[in-house]
């Protein structure tokens, strides 16, 4: 019977005859005879045709006559065979897909809620950040002012220049806290320069350094580099240097023993020479300047920054010292106490700090004692071009989300600079290949089945503390000087870093402290220049917006639809669409089919490789060690238990729940069980939490006598009677 069935349907695999008499007529099946009948029929037959003709002529071509087929089979009550159902399947038009079809679960079933955000209306703390003075009414050298008019291009100061540079002129100390992109680098940078070049008699680069500059990473100490060595211009004897991590330390030895008078260096490399070069010293320090300060104290520089003082102490102990940061920290207060000797507090927020003027100027306690107070009450001030959105998107949506975004602004809108916050390194370098691929117009990778994408000039660039310096470096200032493009980065970026023409900052993982958001929205809408912002959260996240209202931050709502339907601008995520119904661009189904097909391409290329799916893995794996070291006081908004793992293993393009991204995807592929060893090895193994998609994989394990329990009924219920 089984034959008579292959005969049935394998038509084109019959074994040639000999051909038949002429003017004989070959004879017609009766498919009314049953199988055997119809066995005797083709057996009959004294011609055949070759394969080819033989499926163009003898099998149906449209879909209908492949129907009527169908249909008098099973008229017949002949079986249909899954081959046929295959072959049938496939003239229906799954034919035109080169890859195996692979389920993608619905991105927007089983999703919680999203909450009404409870904004408060709040009125920011704004500071103005040009005046109408200029460097002119300064007394400046006048080779100074020409480079500050003529190569910076800088014609009027800066509200927090003009509070700074007049008291650093007169010598003394100053506690400076200013919004990010206010000109705090010029604040410094031009008193230093003023002060150095009237030195009599004219200093020498054999006499070392005489202003030390501590900044936090790699990319800012480049970058104040580069403004001094544009104030020197004219001042050719004075001569700058860097020392940071990342560099040959020969090569640094040998600028050392050559001389610098102005060292900008980060301080873990500066306290490495201090142990290992015998050459650096600190005789003629006049300047000890800490840019932003508590970035240097989080970056956990304290015991370093503290043996960088006691060693300037004891070789130069009267000096002129300046801290300045976009905000203070009780860690910059302690160091303020060990640095600083009567200095100036400056602050050029809208709002008074205090009641009393004079008390704020009087000295570091008070300037202390109110600053870090005034802080937790709520007064930071933000750009006030700057425009702050927030998004809520569940864990599924968020890749898609993300990447709808900057389909959007790029590829329909003006040319736009962003730049994208991780948490963390892994994330950086994961969605870094996972969005070049599918969107950055390149092509997929091998065996990944994507179409070549977007042929627009999108581009993507990573900057995280595990790349290599000269990589970094090269990062940096490529970004620095393109006029469009997207920077995806962890907070190595978010401090002090001047990129123009920066118009767009998201943050894809909310930050872990509000310094670090005023830090990162400061990127753009610098030195009064317009500028937006994206935080996007998950529906547990909502109370964030309240903690920044607290703080008097105002941030406005942006829906998660409007941004997918961004998608329907273009056909790039249209996809395969079968049938004559035509969809409207404002049609809320259609904007969610294109974003599944998207979903199902980052999920084809995370899966096209076992390297793609291990450095998925490893991305979801760092998210969520660095979701469980948010601080205590937001731990009730962000809390590792409130995440859905499996939905958050779909945000990374992993179609596996948690509960097996540990097993290597070739030991399960192959292996066939039937169904009673299935359910032996269940019941035998019932102790272990087999996760699914709906399940948020953090429910506790059973304890060890639960599962001791459950051994002893499973043994019983199987044992023989």
């Amino acid at each position: 019977m089984a034959s008579d069935e292959g005969l049935l349907i394998n038509v084109s695999t019959l074994p040639p005859r000999s051909p038949r008499p002429a003017g004989q007529r070959p004879r017609k099946p009766r498919w009314s005879r049953g199988k055997k009948a119809m066995k005797r029929t083709l057996e009959g037959a004294e011609e055949a045709t070759p394969v080819k003709l033989q499926r163009s002529s003898l099998l149906p071509q449209t879909k209908r006559q492949w129907k009527k087929l169908r249909n008098s089979i099973k008229g017949t009550g002949l079986p249909v065979s899954s081959s046929e159902k295959l072959s049938t399947k496939a003239r229906d038009g799954d034919i035109h897909s080169k890859r195996p079809f692979v389920k993608t679960s619905s991105l927007f079933k089983n999703n919680p809620e999203i909450p009404d955000i409870q904004r408060t209306a709040v009125k920011q703390v704004q500071e103005e950040v040009f005046t109408s003075d200029s460097f002119d009414r300064l007394d400046l050298h006048p080779h100074l002012i020409s480079t500050i008019t003529c190569c910076l291009k800088v014609s009027s100061m800066t509200s927090v220049q003009k509070e700074t540079i007049p008291t650093l002129l007169q010598g003394k100390d100053a506690l400076v806290r200013s919004q990010t992109g206010s000109g705090k680098t010029l604040a410094y940078s031009i008193p230093l320069v003023q002060s150095l070049q009237k030195m009599e008699p004219k200093i020498k680069r054999s006499d070392g350094p005489y202003a030390l500059v501590l900044v936090p990473t790699r990319e800012l100490v480049l970058q104040s580099f580069e403004t001094l060595q544009k104030l020197l211009k004219p001042f050719t004897w004075i001569v700058p240097g860097v020392l940071m991590g990342g560099e040959k330390k020969k090569s640094e030895k040998a600028r050392l023993r050559k001389g610098i008078n102005i060292l900008v260096a980060t301080p873990g490399r500066l306290v490495d020479h201090i142990k290992s070069t015998q050459c650096i010293h600190f005789r003629c320090i006049r300047w000890l300047i800490l840019d932003e300060a508590d970035r240097i104290l989080d970056l956990g520089f304290e015991k370093a920054v503290a043996a960088i003082l006691n060693a300037v102490n004891e070789a130069s102990p009267k000096r002129q010292n300046v801290l300045l940061s976009a905000t203070l920290t009780e860690g910059v207060s302690r160091l303020a106490h060990i640095s600083l000797q009567d200095p100036v507090c400056i602050s050029v927020a809208a709002e008074p700090l205090g009641s009393n003027t004079s008390q704020e100027k009087s000295g570091v306690h008070e300037a202390v004692g109110i600053l870090p107070a005034r802080e937790e009450a709520g007064s930071f001030a933000v750009p006030e071009k700057l425009r702050q959105n927030v998004v809520m998107v569940p864990s599924k949506l968020r890749l898609v989300t993300l990447a709808a975004f900057i389909f959007g602004k790029f590829k329909f809108e003006k040319r736009h600079k962003m730049i994208v916050f991780f948490s963390s390194c892994e994330q950086v370098e994961f969605h870094y290949v996972l969005l070049q691929k599918v969107l950055g117009g390149v092509p997929g990778g091998e065996g990944s089945g994507l179409p070549p994408a977007l042929p627009s000039p999108l581009k993507f660039a990573r900057l995280h503390g595990d790349m290599k310096q000269e990589e970094r470096s090269s990062v940096f200032q490529a970004f620095l000087q393109s006029k469009t493009g997207v920077l995806l980065c962890t907070d190595v970026a978010a401090r002090g870093l001047d990129l123009p023409q920066v118009t767009w900052i998201v943050q894809y993982n909310p930050p872990a402290s509000l310094a670090e958001y005023i830090h990162r929205i400061g990127r753009t809408a610098r030195i009064g220049s317009p500028g937006n912002s994206l935080l996007i959260l998950l529906p547990s996240e909502a109370g964030y917006v309240s903690f920044l209202a607290s703080y008097k931050i105002n941030i406005s709502e942006m829906k998660m639809e409007l941004i997918l339907s961004n998608l329907m601008k273009d056909d790039r995520f249209k996809g395969n669409q079968w049938g004559s119904k035509k969809t409207h661009q404002g049609d809320a189904q259609e904007v969610r089919r294109r974003a599944t097909v998207m979903q199902t391409e980052f999920e084809d290329f995370v899966h096209s490789s076992t390297k793609t799916i291990r450095w998925a893995k490893k991305a979801l794996q760092s998210f969520i060690r660095s979701y469980a070291t948010y601080p205590a006081n937001l731990k009730p908004i962000f809390h590792v238990r409130a995440l859905h793992l499996g939905h958050v293993a779909k945000s990374f393009g992993l179609r596996d729940a948690p509960g097996n991204l540990g097993a290597p995807a070739a030991s399960r592929r192959g292996k066939t069980q039937n169904r009673h060893d299935l359910l032996r090895k269940t019941q035998v193994k019932s102790h272990l939490n087999i996760a699914s998609e709906y399940s948020s994989g953090l429910d506790p394990p059973a304890s060890k006598v639960k599962r001791k329990k459950q051994l002893i009924k499973s043994g019983e219920r199987h044992s023989p009677s």
